[in-house]
């Protein structure tokens, strides 16, 4: 219920942003229409195709966007002559008659040669739907992102249609103010055929802004800073951080710890690292510790040293832990990157790859990391989210493992000292997000020319960058996930606040090493240079994972980072800071 209320208000709130502006010609080309008859089915048509186009790109990957990139060009067609035919009536009434004879037949009572028929309306509204880009805040990030883990069902068609159920009701609501506006103009001043151009040359306007890329450039820029707060702060009230959703020492009124029943199956994994495949029945009489992490996530590679301690710790004392990977980004289902990564991590326990997110259903796991406590008997005993409260999760390790039996437990708590991306997080002065590269959840994007997907556009980042704006320069192609350099050399430029700054970065397709030089507010880090670089700022790409590039070693402040690959063919997907 939580996640429909969130969905709805962050679609309510897109006509706060910037980037619904191309939209609204073609909603308010309908004022004055009957709601029914032409104002609803037009909205509708716009809802239904945008749930629609969303769950495709959520699920289905680059197909389905550059499916979508079809329908634009299709619906940008087909909304510049609607353009033209608010311009001149007479191509208006000419081209309207099949659409009209069509609402009639579906509604028997329409006048004959009304041209806001419910099926006109409903056409314009796919095609407007096709060209809606709603800014990518915070909330639709997450359902775009549950889209993604959990696959195409009636919980993500439902969630994209309640968003876009929000941003309609908000654009019905303008349009009833519109609407008594524009007709007040047509009652006092006369002015319906004026009235009529003017919103024929806004939609062509409108047709011209989206075919230049603006709707998802310039405007979403501007969507951001304004509604990007408001959004997070509704995730923050409604949806606590990951942190607060549920600790590892929540015991009952009587100091013990609860019992959350059966703990779910571990079927499903594609194979299984340094073990046979495990069953909680083949686990009786074991306390398990289930963490779910993925090897490019800096917050599961800070917590890797205490999972790790503790597995050493306690495994001659009745502790199993088993690592659930399961991935975000598509390179992480590869089984030789997690092998290497788990290996070069020097993970020693049992590791499920469960690229079909199988054991993550199971769980109704929403985190990474994820730590979840099984007891002796297989019932599940507590669990924590996020990072942070070792402390606390160690303690329920241990007394899960007196309860078994288990005599001469290890006392005291793991104090690892994590080195490079391990190391804990500096979150006093940590002001900067993890910012996503691919325009499936980018954020702040910054580009003086047009913003061109799916195929290589030449890129400028622009001379200065707002704190946390970003830019890309030379001749990439920015896909869903990630963004590939198609010509050396190219940058990423990123004004950002916080002691570590790391990039998750590939080499190319081909697995040829991709040079690069990194550069702090335009001179070389020297002695803030992180794990993966040099004093010089020199670095190589070799594997697709996350790499530490800055570590600052004095007092922090904004700063500007920009690295230059010096080969073609680095796939870039994520920046996170510590």
């Amino acid at each position: 219920m939580v996640l429909i209320i969130l969905a709805y208000l962050g679609g309510a709130l897109t006509i706060l942003s910037p980037c619904i502006l191309p939209v609204l010609p073609f909603v308010f080309a309908r004022a004055g229409q009957p709601f029914v008859r032409s104002v609803l089915p037009l909205l509708l048509g716009m809802v239904i195709t945008f749930a629609a186009v969303a769950t495709l790109a959520a699920v289905g990957g680059g197909w389905a966007v550059r499916a979508n990139n079809y329908g634009r060009v299709a619906a940008m067609v087909l909304l510049a002559v609607f353009g033209v035919m608010l311009l001149w009536p007479a191509l208006s009434d000419h081209l309207t008659r099949p659409f009209v004879r069509l609402g009639n037949r579906l509604t028997e009572n329409a006048p004959a040669g009304q041209a806001g028929s419910p099926a006109s309306s409903f056409l314009l509204g796919i095609a407007t739907g096709f060209l809606w880009a709603p800014c990518a805040g915070p909330i639709l990030g997450l359902l775009l992102t549950g889209a993604a883990l959990q696959g195409a069902n009636a919980t993500t068609s439902l969630l994209l249609l309640t968003y876009a159920a929000g941003a309609a009701t908000s654009l019905a609501l303008a349009l009833l103010v519109g609407g008594k506006v524009f007709t007040a103009l047509k009652r006092s001043l006369g002015a319906s055929e004026w009235v009529r151009r003017g919103l024929g040359v806004a939609v062509l306007l409108a047709v011209a802004v989206i075919a230049l890329g603006m709707d998802t450039g310039l405007l979403t820029r501007l969507s951001i800073a304004r509604t990007s707060s408001i959004e997070q702060s509704l995730l923050d009230r409604l949806r606590p951080n990951a942190a607060k959703q549920g600790s590892a020492a929540a015991a009952t009124a009587d100091g013990a710890l609860p019992d959350e029943g059966m703990a779910p199956a571990l079927d499903g994994a594609v194979t299984w690292l340094n073990s046979p495949p495990l069953t909680l029945a083949s686990l009786h009489g074991k306390v398990v510790l289930v963490d779910f992490w993925t090897y490019s996530c800096i917050n599961c590679l800070r917590s890797l040293p205490y999972v790790r301690g503790w597995a050493a710790k306690y495994r001659d004392h009745g502790l199993v832990v088993i690592g659930v990977h399961a991935p975000e980004f598509a390179f992480e289902k590869n089984l030789d990157n997690v092998s290497k990564a788990v290996k070069d991590l020097g993970i020693t326990y049992p590791i499920a790859v469960d690229n079909n997110y199988a054991i993550w259903q199971a769980f109704n796991n929403e985190y990474w990391p994820a730590h979840y406590f099984i007891d002796a008997n297989g019932h599940l005993r507590g669990h924590h989210f996020g990072e942070g409260d070792y402390a606390e999760s160690e303690r329920v390790i241990q007394r899960l493992l007196a309860e078994a039996g288990n005599q001469d437990v290890p006392g005291g708590m793991l104090t690892p000292s994590g080195s490079g991306a391990e190391a804990a997080a500096d979150n006093s002065a940590m002001q900067s997000p993890e910012t996503y590269v691919g325009y499936g959840r980018a954020s702040n994007f910054e580009n003086t020319g047009p913003q061109v997907f799916d195929k290589p556009n030449t890129f400028t980042t622009p001379a200065t960058l707002a704190l946390n704006h970003w830019g890309l320069g030379g001749l990439w192609n920015v896909q869903s996930e990630q963004a590939v350099l198609v010509k050396a050399p190219g940058t990423v430029s990123f004004r950002f606040h916080a002691r570590d700054l790391h990039f998750v970065l590939g080499p190319a397709a081909d697995g040829k090493p991709v040079r690069f030089r990194v550069l702090l507010d335009g001179k070389p880090p020297g002695e803030d240079h992180g794990a993966d670089v040099d004093a010089a700022g020199n670095g190589v790409v070799r594997d697709q994972r996350l790499y530490q590039l800055i570590r600052q070693t004095h007092a922090v402040q904004d700063r500007t980072f920009t690295i230059e690959f010096l080969d073609p063919g680095v796939q870039a997907s994520s920046f996170t800071f510590g």
